[in-house]
């Protein structure tokens, strides 16, 4: 079973990768610039010295907030690319984490 859940979150990792860089070359440096941000959230939350059982470091490993920001965005009234690529970029660094066995979460 763990390594089909691997296998999973690998292929959802190449995929939304893949779907940020297309968002990122349709709508240029903005969106590129945000995905990439959001690639290294997690990263940042770590430079930041913020505790591993704190609030902020459990959000940036969850995989809902991101999922909530690219279906908020995909159905909803705003219209800004940056906001989704930032989504996509926190949901493939979250699911990289995850195939290489580096949940964040404790």
């Amino acid at each position: 079973m763990h390594r089909v859940r691997t296998v999973c979150w690998a292929a959802l990792a190449l995929f939304l990768a893949a779907f940020a860089v297309f968002e990122s070359v349709k709508y240029g440096l903005p969106t590129s610039v945000a995905a990439l941000i959001f690639v290294a959230l997690p990263d940042l939350a770590r430079l930041a010295r913020v505790p591993p059982s704190g609030v902020p470091h459990q959000a940036v490993h969850r995989v809902w907030i991101p999922l909530a920001v690219v279906i908020g965005y995909s159905f909803g009234p705003i219209v800004w690319p940056p906001l989704f690529t930032a989504g996509l970029g926190w949901l493939t660094r979250i699911a990289v984490d995850r195939a290489l066995g580096r949940s964040g979460i404790r």
